[in-house]
């Protein structure tokens, strides 16, 4: 994946300059000519939405970082903020940033809708905007991710596998993401396109903020409303919301059921070893990072997308916008190996420390 990502970023550099079209659009020809001329000494704005999912701080962001200072000769500078979950705060950050006159945007909204306004401002101001991991509103210039639809239909088939004969007789509850992200409804599609028919649903619910603590309230509440007999798995939309899942059934007396997951995070992982959590999935981050990093540098300095983005995405807003998506992999206690360790995303010493070391071992991780 990361010999993919250094060919696609090979073949970006090697594009001929061509006119920024966001900057003309915006009717300012100063801006659109100092564009083309950038080089590498340039500002890349990193906007991402909160800081309580271990993936942001830990892998997106010092990617990133990295991979602007690779693509620029070490001259490229990334200014980062975080939201913290705030559509407000995201909002006032994209000001700021417009501003101090960063070169270009690279933005993962709180919310997809309420950046769309925020967006406008980038743009008029001859300022291009890379929406990265969900789909904002407004003009964008491109956009990378990864197939979320598709996400939704791996965690779904992984959980009727799990299931096996016990999907006609039980009943499931669906914990679905926050109704705020684009990408949350994605997943969801992509679940209910395999779960549909093959199982009955008893209690679904979007969860506000993608907390943990929502999460563990609303599985309370399933678990009072349809008996603790009654419920045989739970899909959740990512790692964060299983571990509140998961106390809720251990405080419930509930065990071996299977519970999905996304994101692939330390202590998802360790719950896949424990055997608590069946499944997350695991997006490789560093082949995201690296395409988004690409992109902004190639439009911060005028250059073409057409060798970094072979596929178009319409938005709500927008039709037709440059994008990669990337593909994903069900996670396991079978896979572990071959996935997040093998990409240098954990050691086995990370997984398998404490209290891990024990069930690592019977599954042969050491």
């Amino acid at each position: 994946m990361r010999r993919a990502a250094v060919a696609i970023a090979a073949g970006a550099m090697a594009v001929s300059l061509a006119a920024c079209g966001s900057a003309k659009e915006s009717g300012d020809n100063a801006d659109s000519t100092g564009s083309a001329k950038k080089g590498d000494d340039i500002k890349v704005g990193l906007l991402l939405p909160e800081n309580a999912t271990a993936r942001y701080e830990k892998f997106d962001r010092p990617l990133i970082q990295k991979k602007v200072k690779e693509l620029t000769n070490g001259k490229g500078e990334v200014v980062y903020a975080n939201a913290k979950q705030d559509a407000s705060t995201q909002n006032q950050q994209v000001d700021t940033m417009v501003t101090n006159k960063v070169d270009v945007l690279i933005v993962d909204a709180v919310d997809s809708k309420a950046i769309a306004g925020s967006v406008k401002k980038a743009k008029d101001a001859g300022i291009p905007v890379v929406a990265y991991d969900r789909l904002a509103e407004g003009p964008i210039d491109a956009y990378t991710s990864f197939d979320n639809v598709t996400v939704g239909k791996t965690q779904g088939e992984a959980l009727l596998k799990a299931l096996g004969d016990k999907a006609k007789d039980g009943q499931i509850v669906m914990m679905n993401g926050s109704s705020t992200d684009p990408n949350a409804a994605q997943f969801k599609q992509g679940a209910h396109s395999v779960l549909d028919g093959k199982v009955k649903i008893g209690r679904e619910y979007d969860t506000k903020e993608w907390k943990p603590e929502n999460a563990n309230s609303n599985m309370e509440g399933a678990i009072s409303a349809l008996g603790k007999d009654k419920i045989v798995g739970v899909y959740s939309a990512n790692d964060g919301m299983a571990g509140g899942i998961i106390t809720a059934l251990k405080a419930a007396g509930i065990a071996d059921i299977p519970v999905t997951g996304q994101d692939a995070e330390l202590a998802g992982v360790q719950r896949i070893v424990t055997g608590e959590q069946y499944m997350s999935v695991y997006k490789p981050y560093p082949q995201e990072a690296d395409v988004a990093a690409e992109m902004a540098v190639a439009l911060a300095q005028g250059k073409s997308l057409d060798s970094i983005a072979k596929d178009k995405v319409d938005s709500p807003t927008t039709k037709a916008v440059p994008s990669v998506l990337v593909p994903v992999v069900s996670l396991t206690k079978d896979n572990i190996k071959d996935t997040v360790i093998k990409d240098g995303i954990y050691t086995v010493n990370e997984i398998c420390a404490g209290k891990y070391k024990a069930a690592c071992d019977k599954i042969g991780l050491e």
